[in-house]
């Protein structure tokens, strides 16, 4: 009966313990994870826009990987290569700055699908890395140390 009861305190013990760690884990604010997630993923993009451009022009190298090596269907390889250097900046100058976030997030996952269908489609992993990074910040927004928070505090407050 002892080694019963002491195995039942156990489990009661170890399932009151494992009940408080995931408690602590659900206190993880979400605008420490947006921020986290925000700032990661912007760091990726930006540097895949900075292989493409030098100075305020985008590199003949970078158009010759979308004639070469990208081969999107439909658009022209001046222009896609010229519309990713631009979209690898602008967006994640957004992302980090914490404005439009949703938009912006919505436009990096769009090039992220467009990469991993039509590029790398081997490159999942990495995809979906980004791909979860950019998701929280289109459903949960981009948190409380962001201007989109800002400014509906703003709204909300007029």
């Amino acid at each position: 009966m002892t080694s019963a009861f002491n195995d039942q305190t156990l489990r009661a013990r170890s399932s009151d313990l494992v009940e408080k760690f995931v408690g602590l884990l659900d206190q993880i604010p979400h605008w420490l994870i947006a921020l986290i997630a925000r700032l990661s993923i912007a760091g990726v993009f930006w540097r895949s826009g900075a292989t493409k451009i030098e100075g305020f022009r985008v590199t003949e190298g970078a158009i010759e990987l979308f004639r070469s090596e990208y081969r999107l269907p439909l658009i022209d390889p001046t222009l896609a290569a010229h519309l990713a250097a631009i979209s690898e900046h602008l967006f994640p100058i957004l992302l980090v700055i914490g404005f439009a976030t949703r938009l912006s997030a919505l436009a990096l996952l769009g090039m992220t699908l467009v990469i991993q269908i039509f590029v790398y489609p081997d490159a999942w992993p990495t995809h979906g890395t980004w791909a979860a990074c950019l998701l929280i910040l289109v459903a949960r927004g981009a948190g409380y140390l962001s201007l989109d928070h800002l400014i509906s505090r703003g709204q909300r407050a007029a």
